[in-house]
């Protein structure tokens, strides 16, 4: 795999540790404080021409689909790859360069690449275009036998049970992907130097690709063994850190015990030692890569890389000023997270628990044993998905078919109420649920009445007909309405439901989105868990509106969400949320603080109970 030349270039990274760990971490400065605020403009900037300040799910393909859309997404796409290959462009600078101390190669390094940075940025955007032109043929592809093979049934059903057609369909889209990886990686070690001829050479971003290619020529392979040699060796040195780090941190634990507060200190230990030596380590690792590549470049092209404008007088004590007010601002950044953190830590932090589809970890899923053991479980609300059949009858089921539940091909806007009746929904999931049949929107509020809240999400699957007008009404005729809220991952759908009753409570359900979801016109969002950030919290609940998270079944997971600050679980085990969140109360700072730390590490050791079920 070419670890006899991958070798010495970590030895030439390792000697030199302390320079390219400064480049990193000045990088990563960088980053966070200047390039992705400046992608988050750009896309923002994107959105706000478009006529919207936020987009989910579908949405974000039609936009990045459009002309303006695709714009937005280069630039977005180009500036993260600028802040992507940023070490390696300053790495690269520094071993072109003499070294004269820590410090001083550090700012001559900044002084020869920014004003490069617009170099780079063009290199960005071309690599940005070539990998998607290659690529889209057989994203197409791919997207062309998912819905040639996997279009009869709902895809929950295909995920559920793994059926032939979607083996085969996995099958020819593992294929494709493979043989795309495959096309990726030739092009892209044809492309290695390409950086390099813009960057020291001045080579035209639109010739710099081609040249590369025509320097490598047959040494493509190599170029392919030596990068892969470089990536087994760099796995495996994460593996090794994160089992010196994993055995530290246990053994600090059992030397701190049984002080609780030095258990505390050795976690917090352990989480800083672990940055640390993730940050070294991502240093030498694209050191090594610097090294490999500028060897492969001196041995095309030996051209130094000459400074431009770089002679001003105070130039390199202008760069480290500004690395330190960019350090200013992150520490500042980063106090103010974590006196929030503390904070919400602090706080006993009640939530509000909204059962999924029922205590659908106890019950079959949108059935009424479902909902009556939520509200045996004490949650406050009680989630469901509705739909209309053909007679116009809005039920209670989450798929557009039968198929995951019954295996009953039968679309939900084709069914009528016999068809449902001989619908067994209880079986797939125990035997003893054989009498549960699909449920109608009426039924559940029925049952939720005096003794529950219901949240209401409006499924579409292009076949709806008057299902917020239809839901409005059974709502109202059952006396629920002060029990309701309403929610849909389609945004229309919410916003007819706005215009039909301004007065109730509805929010948006994502589970991806971009731009500022708090300005959304909306009592509260539903996200999912890799959508929360202690930024969207911030937004939402300045502009009055709640967060709620979905799907959080684990007690570590839940405990970490009510500490970030959520409004609400949205989980299939209510029972379990409802003991997390009581007991999480009970603690002292410091086991919160200890726990918050077990999800973060994920160290089973710093379990503070014996029950899996605890919090």
């Amino acid at each position: 795999m070419g670890l006899r030349a991958v070798l010495p270039a970590y030895r030439r990274a390792l000697s030199d540790v302390l320079l390219f760990t400064a480049l990193h971490l000045s990088v990563r400065l960088a980053v966070s404080v200047l390039m992705l605020p400046l992608a988050g403009v750009i896309l923002g900037l994107a959105l706000r021409w478009s006529g919207d300040s936020a987009l989910t799910d579908q949405d974000i393909a039609g936009f990045v689909l459009s002309p303006l859309g695709a714009l937005g997404a280069l630039a977005v796409a180009g500036v993260l790859i600028v802040a992507a290959v940023l070490d390696l462009a300053l790495m690269t600078a520094a071993l072109r360069q003499p070294v004269t101390g820590l410090w001083p190669t550090l700012a001559t390094a900044w002084r020869l690449v920014l004003p490069r940075l617009g170099a780079v940025f063009g290199v960005a955007l071309r690599l940005v275009l070539r990998v998607a032109l290659l690529a889209l043929p057989f994203l197409a592809l791919g997207a062309a036998v998912a819905v040639l093979t996997l279009r009869a049934h709902d895809i929950n059903y295909y995920l559920t049970y793994w059926p032939p057609e979607f083996l085969l369909a996995a099958g020819v889209i593992g294929t494709l992907v493979l043989i795309m990886a495959g096309l990726l990686v030739c092009r892209l070690s044809g492309w290695a130097l390409a950086l390099h001829l813009r960057l020291i050479d001045g080579v035209p971003a639109r010739d710099c690709f081609a040249q590369s290619e025509a320097h490598l020529g047959a040494r493509r392979g190599a170029v392919i063994r030596r990068i892969l040699g470089w990536l087994a060796l760099r796995l495996a040195l994460a593996a090794g850190v994160a089992a010196l780090i994993g055995v530290f941190g246990s053994g600090a634990q059992a030397l701190a015990l049984p002080s609780l507060t030095g258990v505390v200190l050795a976690a917090l230990l352990t989480l800083a030692l672990w940055s640390l030596a993730n940050a070294v380590l991502a240093a030498v690792s694209n050191g090594a890569l610097a090294v490999l590549l500028d060897d492969l470049h001196r041995s095309v092209a030996p051209k130094v890389l000459a400074p431009q404008q770089d002679s001003a007088p105070g130039g390199a004590a202008l760069v480290l000023t500004g690395l330190a007010i960019a350090a200013g601002v992150a520490g500042l950044g980063a106090v103010s997270v974590l006196g929030d953190l503390a904070g919400r830590l602090a706080a006993p932090q009640a939530v509000e628990i909204i059962a999924h589809r029922g205590a659908a970890a106890a019950r079959p899923e949108n059935t009424l044993a479902a909902v009556e053991k939520a509200l045996e479980d004490r949650a406050d609300w009680v989630e469901i998905d509705v739909q209309e059949i053909a007679d116009g009858t809005v039920i209670v089921t989450h798929d557009s078919d039968f198929m995951k539940q019954a295996g009953v091909p039968l679309k939900v806007w084709n069914a009528m109420p016999d068809d449902l009746a001989q619908i067994d929904i209880g079986s797939w999931f125990d035997p003893a649920y054989a009498e549960a049949r699909v449920p109608t929107l009426r039924d559940v509020l029925e049952v939720a009445k005096g003794r529950g809240q219901v949240l209401i999400e409006l499924k579409y699957y292009g076949h709806d007909e008057r299902l917020e007008e239809r839901v409005a009404q059974i709502v109202e005729e059952t006396g629920m309405a002060d029990d309701v809220m309403i929610m849909s991952l389609k945004r229309a759908g919410v916003a007819k439901m706005r215009a039909l009753r301004p007065d109730w409570p509805v929010g948006i359900l994502a589970a991806r989105a971009i731009g500022d979801l708090s300005a959304l016109d909306a009592e509260f969002l539903a996200v999912n868990t890799g959508q929360v950030s202690g930024h969207l919290l911030r937004r939402a609940h300045a502009a009055g509106k709640q967060v709620y998270v979905w799907t959080v079944d684990d007690p570590r997971a839940m405990s970490r969400m009510i500490s970030m600050g959520v409004d609400g679980l949205i989980t299939n085990k209510p029972a379990l949320a409802r003991q997390v969140m009581e007991e999480r109360a009970a603690l002292s700072l410091a086991e919160r603080i200890l726990l918050w730390l077990s999800d973060r590490l994920r160290l089973e050791s710093f379990d503070l109970m014996a029950e899996p079920s605890e919090a």
